[in-house]
């Protein structure tokens, strides 16, 4: 019997599209950090980045469990569908959660706030640095990625935080061919940031392709909100509408998700990952320029926060 012939021009394996390439990098640098690090913590919200990191984690090290636990710092001012949704996949996932309240730091007088109805979210920092000296981590997964903010572009994937926290972008180590280096002295830390390289956009179609649950705020949805500021402010227990300020009924999503006082909405009809897709690549303006309010205090803002110790 004679052999098929076989068509040179087609190959015999399909091509990898750019999510596979930045899939691919992403598994690397997760498991660089499990190889160099000795006890490492992936920082887990609930948010559209970290269950793109846990999914991530999944390929890139199942059967087995993951080597690092989950982490989450919580300002108590986080959305209750996003705190649900973190709960029950770490459950269905099988792994360790550790959930960090910022109200034990306020308890222990690390964190005071200036009034009662103070963001918390700055305040973040040092609840983290508790946690981390508390269980010993060396190194932090998350989900940062350079196209969200200007200070986010320059910092490295394997970020070198001092012993307070901090990040000093004149002190940063090359990284060279894919070559990252994780050494640390004790109490000093390493922040890893896996899909640094990828966009708002790459996440979705990520999210698309791996047909990955999201808390249901990340969908277009109808809630009380208020225009403060140039932005939509959502009206809850946490942030009721001032004196004076109409209170609208509009379809809104969040592009992003985080503590209620500062995290904005926008309008939107995008009720599936499809339609989210096909906004995002029309929009102008990054995620956290549209709706993080805290991002909006200075130019400089999350750069100060940075060095501060924030993720």
């Amino acid at each position: 019997m004679n052999s098929p012939i076989l068509d040179p021009v087609l190959p015999l394996h399909p091509a990898l599209d750019h999510l596979d390439w930045l899939e691919a990098e992403a598994i690397y640098i997760l498991r660089e950090v499990a190889g160099q690090c000795s006890n490492p913590a992936l920082l887990f919200s609930g948010g559209k980045d970290s269950i793109v990191l846990l999914r991530l984690a999944e390929k890139a090290f199942r059967p087995g469990r993951f080597p690092f636990p989950l982490l989450h710092i919580d300002t108590g001012h986080n959305y209750p569908e996003v705190i649900d949704f973190r709960d029950a996949r770490a459950c269905q996932l099988g792994e360790r959660l550790i959930v960090r309240p910022v109200e034990n730091s306020m308890a222990r007088g690390t964190v005071r706030l200036k009034s009662a109805d103070e963001s918390r979210n700055k305040h973040q920092s040092v609840t983290l640095l508790e946690a981390i000296g508390e269980f010993g981590f060396d190194a932090c997964i998350g989900g940062a990625r350079r196209d969200e903010e200007k200070a986010r572009a320059k910092e490295r994937i394997f970020s070198f935080r001092d012993e307070f926290g901090g990040w000093d972008p004149k002190n940063q180590r090359p990284e060279l061919w894919d070559l990252f280096n994780a050494r640390v002295h004790t109490g000093e830390n390493i922040r890893a940031f896996p899909i640094s390289n990828w966009t708002e956009l790459d996440v979705w179609q990520y999210i698309a392709r791996e047909g990955l649950a999201l808390p249901a705020i990340y969908f277009a949805h109808w809630r009380p909100v208020v225009r403060r500021g140039g932005l939509l402010q959502p009206v809850t227990d946490i942030s009721p509408a001032g004196d004076g300020e109409a209170v609208e009924l509009l379809r809104v999503r969040f592009r992003t998700v985080g503590d209620i006082t500062c995290t904005a909405p926008v309008e939107s009809d995008a009720d599936t990952v499809e339609k989210i897709i096909v906004e995002t690549a029309t929009t102008t303006i990054t995620e956290r320029g549209a709706t993080r309010l805290d991002d909006q205090a200075s130019e400089a803002a999350m750069e100060q926060r940075k060095k501060e110790g924030y993720f």
